[in-house]
Formats: C-alpha cells, structure tokens, sequence
C-alpha cells in the first residue's frame, strides 16, 4: 500500500489552519501558545515539516481542543465539529 506524506502532511496542516481560523486566531498567536516560533507554525500549516506525536499535543492545547480533533474528515465551524459520528453537543451531525 503506497501512502503519500506529503498530502497527509499537507492535509493534516490545511486541518490545523482551518480549526485556527474558524477561532479567529493568527498563525502567530497559535504559535505563541504552543511555544513555537511563527516560522515553524507556517511550515506545519503548509504541510512542509512531519511533526511529532509532542508537537500535535501542543498544537492541541494551543487550540483548545483534543488531540483527535486534529484527525479525520470532519469539520470545524462556529466551536463544533461535524463528522456525522457524534451528537452530544461538541459534536453535531452533517445532515
């Protein structure tokens, strides 16, 4: 089975930017809350870095929000996540 990382790479970082902007927060003031120089934060945006199991956890925090939520085909608007999968409030149906 061939996998391509670089689109994962790109992938998970168009999730990471997306879940920031839908927070109205700047790529400098994520990259503040996770410690991380600006420069570093916009090549993990752009897919151009593999980062750790670490740096996921702190782009989490500086988010607020789980580290599964970094994961999967849902999206992120208005505070909620849509998968389809969960109803309990955080989560809501695409339907």
């Amino acid at each position: 089975m061939f996998i391509d990382e670089t689109e994962l790479l790109v992938d998970l970082g168009t999730r990471i930017k997306r879940i920031r902007m839908a927070q109205n927060m700047t790529q400098n003031q994520l990259a503040i809350n996770c410690n991380f120089e600006k420069s570093s934060m916009s090549k993990i945006e752009s897919g151009q870095v593999n980062v750790s199991y670490i740096t996921l956890h702190k782009i989490s925090l500086g988010l607020g929000i789980p580290i599964r939520e970094l994961f999967g085909d849902g999206q992120y608007t208005d505070g909620k996540f849509t998968d389809g999968k969960h109803t309990d409030g955080k989560f809501i149906d695409k339907k």
